[in-house]
């Protein structure tokens, strides 16, 4: 018996599961609707475009590989930040095999702006919580930052050299978290 769908995340869940076991270039109006058991109009109620449909399964990737963690902690230190992100990114390279480096990629060209603008968002939420967690964290310096030394500008550059690691599979934060103790601590 075919499964109805009664809501974008189940088209979500679908597509996430198409791109985990066939890959990107599964991913299309048609396979998702026969992965749903819906008509192609049935997945045009919710998405427009193709485009708009790999924009949302993008976003919607990202949001499981950095899903809330169930330890709020993580939030309150940065060494334990980082270290749970770098095990979402080793979490994301595993079950979305090339997720990192090919959706990135592919939504530079013109017509998929929706993908870029959802990527750049859930890339500016990161960095926003890096910069939050840098400034709650309790065994920060008081004086390690300032006006030319800011918490963005090292959570940018955080963020810079996890996107690194993406690139190089190198999920080890141990080099970042030397960084960030003689910076900071």
């Amino acid at each position: 018996m075919n499964t109805i769908v009664t809501s974008q995340e189940e088209i979500l869940k679908a597509s996430r599961e198409l791109i985990r076991q066939k890959g990107w270039a599964a991913v299309n109006i048609r396979s998702v609707a026969a992965a749903c058991g819906v008509s192609v109009g049935s997945i045009y109620n919710y998405f427009d475009s193709k485009a708009a449909l790999m924009g949302a399964a993008v976003e919607s990737v990202w949001r499981e590989i950095f899903h809330q963690p169930e330890d709020e902690a993580v939030f309150r230190d940065i060494q334990a930040c980082i270290t749970w992100m770098y095990s979402r990114m080793e979490y994301g390279c595993r079950e979305y095999p090339g997720f990192f480096t090919l959706h990135s990629l592919g939504f530079m060209g013109e017509d998929k702006t929706d993908g870029r603008q959802r990527m750049q968002r859930t890339w500016q939420h990161i960095l926003e919580g890096l910069r939050l967690v840098l400034l709650q964290d309790a065994r920060v310096r008081p004086d390690a930052f300032d006006d030319q030394f800011t918490a963005e500008k090292f959570a940018d550059l955080l963020f810079s050299l996890m996107l690194s690691a993406l690139t190089r599979q190198d999920f080890d934060p141990s080099a970042v978290l030397e960084i960030v103790r003689r910076s900071l601590y």
